[in-house]
């Protein structure tokens, strides 16, 4: 016969409230209280009130996506002097590569947007793309954390764990930062957590498919079991704080087990599309029944920023299968297609319903794609650090404009460089958020998003 043992207070942590505590532990959501969830605004009145941030792995070419260049149409073939080819320092002669692509202005503005994103162009009035945005490094992982946690060498914690330990969340049963992911990037979880801030700051990711949330769905009828067993738990787990003097880790996990519970209740409704019109499922190109494909991933963005979450995060794709086009910019085609139609719908579905004017809508990518090959018939293109392209829509971003250029081929910056950590400040400030005074005090030193650089772009507002 078995002898009884006592569970310890891990097992205890795992085994109740119907298997939440490992959803918990991942840490879910931080208390109100800690910052409150502010409207107006950390340190500014906000001209916005949450991010809806679409991240597009592996290197989106800005030649052949929103920075025309006439000049390369025109030159192609030709050859060029370069003193850098991928990192290595040296005298380079590779030769001009036009895109595959033609380009078109759209909308009243003008703005001139490939033919790979026909319904992006659609909606350009909205959009104020930057031409100028340059990083650090030419890898993928680096410049992955880079864009993510604004460190390119170490992990830092993430943009969206900054914003809710800077605003807090307007849902206590919703996490604050949410990434919906069918894949890891490049970076891995790194690009969600929250490394040195508490743990209830990092991002909850949702996976598209049938089960998006692992353990969600209520034990048994009701949940009176399940609030009855985590009273006890909380109980146990308050005493075990006053016996400590307070822990901090343990005031989190205290907090994510109520944000579990909470969730039970509102997150089944979350991916109930029926309550969806048939036209919305159209504009977004979503299947009833269907549970995955970016259209989903973006449908399900604009439903949580509905609820209240403040930070979400669309990835497109994992680390293989995506932008990295080295082999044959082809490859272009299928991941334009699956990303254009559903990012147009919901830019049109939250101006629709009036959400656009209060949602930062955030496109990027980590770097772009050489404007030149070292062969001179090749398909690919290369990775490239020193300029391409991103995008802000909504909430008091200056719309139909375009902010920087690049050079008549696409190599550098020519006017209004906008650094990674320019585009971070930007973000924060247009939530009411002064990057430089957004700090937390780890390892005997104040840390923020920026580190000691970034500027505000203030010609992208409203």
């Amino acid at each position: 016969m078995n002898e009884y043992t006592e569970p310890t207070r891990r097992e205890w942590l795992f085994g109740a409230a119907g298997g939440l505590g490992g959803l918990a532990l991942g840490g879910l959501l931080a208390d109100q209280s800690a910052h409150g969830a502010r409207q107006s605004g950390l340190h500014f009145p906000a001209k916005a009130k949450r991010v809806i941030f679409l991240y597009m792995t592996g290197g989106v070419s800005h030649v052949e996506s929103f920075d025309y260049k006439a000049a390369l149409y025109r030159d192609h073939g030709k050859t060029i002097s370069v003193d850098n080819w991928q990192g290595k320092a040296g005298s380079y002669s590779p030769y001009l590569k036009a895109p595959n692509w033609g380009f078109q202005a759209g909308g009243q503005a003008g703005t001139m947007v490939s033919d790979l994103f026909p319904q992006v162009r659609r909606m350009v009035d909205e959009l104020a793309v930057i031409r100028s945005m340059h990083t650090e490094h030419a890898n993928h992982y680096e410049s992955t954390l880079g864009m993510h946690c604004g460190s390119w060498t170490f992990a830092r914690p993430s943009m969206g764990s900054w914003m809710t330990y800077g605003l807090g969340t307007e849902n206590r049963n919703l996490p604050g930062f949410v990434v919906v992911a069918p894949a890891e990037p490049y970076a891995g979880a790194q690009t969600w957590a929250s490394d040195f801030l508490p743990g209830a700051y990092q991002g909850t990711r949702i996976r598209p498919g049938r089960d998006p949330i692992p353990h969600v769905q209520p034990r048994g009828p009701g949940g009176q079991l399940q609030r009855l067993e985590l009273e006890l738990l909380g109980e146990a787990n308050r005493r075990h704080l006053r016996e400590r003097g307070g822990v901090r880790q343990l005031e989190s996990v205290i907090r994510a087990f109520e944000t579990a519970y909470g969730m039970q209740q509102a997150a089944p409704g979350l991916f109930d599309l029926t309550q969806e019109s048939q036209a919305t499922l159209d504009l977004y190109g979503v299947q009833p029944g269907e549970s995955a494909g970016f259209g989903w991933q973006c449908l399900i963005a604009r439903r949580l920023a509905e609820l209240g979450v403040r930070f979400v995060e669309l990835i497109d794709t994992g680390s293989s299968g995506n932008w990295d086009s080295h082999a044959n910019m082809a490859d272009h085609v299928a991941r334009a297609a699956n990303v254009d139609r559903p990012i147009a719908a919901l830019l049109q579905d939250l101006k629709q319903r009036g959400m656009l004017d209060e949602t930062l809508v955030v496109w990027t990518t980590e770097f772009g794609r050489t404007p030149y090959h070292e062969q001179e018939h090749h398909p690919g293109r290369e990775h490239h650090r020193h300029v391409f392209s991103s995008w802000l829509a909504g909430g008091g971003v200056r719309a139909g404009t375009v902010y920087g250029a690049s050079d008549e081929y696409g190599m550098t910056v020519a006017e209004n460089g906008v650094h990674v950590h320019d585009f971070h400040a930007t973000i924060l400030a247009l939530l009411g958020i002064d990057h430089e005074r957004l700090t937390y005090r780890h390892a005997g030193r104040d840390y923020r998003l920026t580190d000691v650089h970034g500027e505000v772009v203030e010609d992208l507002f409203a």
